[in-house]
């Protein structure tokens, strides 16, 4: 037996998966509030006495752990233009597991200055023009950025010929230099960025969040959880030697505050007769939609969906939907626990929430007319070949209607211009070990997808 101990420190609740890596069995889990305004340890103690409980006691070989807490990894990133580098910045933030509060794009003004103060980023990734393009933008971005004094580090990941010279603006401000996130119109290099920002998460944010302590007990590194998540969902897709993955995938993962969608799929168009607008897409990607969640950002879906499908979905008038979700993003730690209104509305929002955000995360098609007669026009990735969805969060797990939720990722004729998967099977992850098995699979990837692979509840092809 060897026993590994798997932490996700979450913004709500601390949560712990003890698992064999020598049998592939899940030994147990637990989780506990996440105390992040007093100590960390004080969730993380509380937890481990938890799952003691239930495994007896342990003596782990290794301690791997990722997080969340406080707030995520906030990052801020300013480009030269929205569409292109700016696009590129998002991605490249997204893709290492940050949660980005400020898109920048052009010149920064002083109000701009004031804005990013007040977000308090964690890191500042500074982008800009194409290698060889302009110059200009970053190197006024640089100095007005080196007005500010920031306290925090700042990412340069713009054109090569103006990289140095920023350096040399930002003297005295922690920064890195890093290949251009879009070196070419067009083109697309933003693994180094994420390596970079991972880097920076793990020597500064730890000590930060107040994590420096819980950090002892580990063996090795720490990521934010959304990347380890979509290490799993990598995993999980591809495959590993020695074992096989189950295909290109889409997960999502619907919280309090946010919803995350992951896609592992190459996303691009099918036909001869399809042109591909914008820039590539990642094979593996990440979005996060930040007025989407089931408390915190619970009026998001009723403005996104709309007050009427909430209230034909959950079967309650308009105005008792609007009551309730008062209520409920006033009192956030709210569960249905059997009360019928709630269970009924929780079902409309999560369905509400995953169709919403899969459909932001899916490309787009639209026909149009040229001199060789009919051609369709793609932004973004095409995921209706996906055949696989993965689902995890409370109002999904806790829950008899998973599956019915989960169905909202899929197509709709009533929106026929969004690539969305057209017909797919079901995983849920009832036991909340995407995080912990994203963790695992740096160190032991075929025992992480084995793990997953049994773990994962599979439900058959949904139309």
């Amino acid at each position: 037996m060897k026993p590994v101990l798997l932490i996700d420190f979450g913004s709500t609740y601390t949560k712990l998966t003890a698992v064999d890596v020598d049998s592939e069995t899940l030994l147990g889990t637990a989780a506990a509030y996440t105390t992040v305004q007093t100590d960390i340890n004080d969730g993380l103690s509380k937890g481990l006495a938890l799952l003691e409980e239930k495994t007896g006691k342990i003596d782990y070989a290794e301690t791997y752990a990722c997080s969340s807490a406080a707030g995520g990894l906030r990052m801020v990133t300013s480009g030269l233009v929205p569409e292109l580098t700016g696009e590129a910045a998002k991605l490249a933030s997204l893709g290492a597991g940050a949660k980005v509060v400020g898109i920048y794009a052009f010149q920064l003004t002083e109000d701009d200055l004031e804005d990013i103060a007040a977000q308090k980023p964690d890191i500042f990734l500074l982008v800009g023009g194409t290698d060889g393009g302009n110059t200009e933008c970053i190197l006024h971005n640089a100095k007005m950025l080196a007005s500010m004094k920031p306290e925090f580090p700042i990412v340069v990941a713009g054109n090569r010929t103006a990289a140095r010279q920023c350096q040399r603006i930002l003297e005295g401000c922690e920064v890195y230099v890093c290949p251009n996130v879009m070196p070419k119109f067009g083109v697309l290099n933003i693994e180094p960025t994420q390596k970079q920002i991972r880097q920076i998460f793990l020597n500064r944010i730890i000590q930060a969040k107040g994590l420096s302590k819980a950090a002892q007990l580990l063996s090795d590194i720490m990521m934010p959880t959304p990347s380890a998540v979509l290490q799993a969902m990598d995993l999980l897709a591809q495959g590993c030697e020695g074992e096989l993955g189950i295909g290109d995938l889409v997960a999502v993962d619907v919280g309090g505050a946010t919803t995350d969608v992951y896609s592992i799929a190459d996303g691009m168009p099918e036909h001869m007769n399809t042109v591909y607008k914008g820039l590539p897409e990642p094979f593996s990607k990440r979005t996060v939609e930040g007025d989407i969640g089931m408390r915190y950002s619970i009026q998001g879906i009723v403005d996104a969906a709309g007050i009427d499908r909430v209230s034909q979905l959950s079967g309650l008038s308009k105005a008792r939907v609007q009551e309730l979700v008062d209520y409920l993003k006033e009192h956030t730690d709210t569960v249905p626990n059997g009360d019928n209104e709630l269970e009924s509305l929780d079902f409309a929002l999560a369905s509400m929430a995953i169709e919403e955000a899969v459909r932001r995360h899916a490309g787009t098609i639209e026909e149009t007319y040229t001199m060789m007669g009919l051609t369709y026009v793609q932004a973004g990735k095409n995921l209706t070949k996906v055949k696989q969805i993965v689902v995890t969060g409370g109002s999904l797990i806790h829950t008899k209607r998973t599956e019915q939720i989960a169905a909202h990722a899929l197509y709709s004729p009533a929106q026929p211009a969004s690539l969305r998967p057209k017909a797919a099977g079901v995983w849920v992850d009832r036991t909340y070990i995407l995080a912990a098995m994203g963790l695992l699979s740096s160190h032991y990837p075929a025992a992480a997808l084995r793990i997953m692979k049994k773990e994962l509840e599979y439900h058959g092809h949904s139309e």
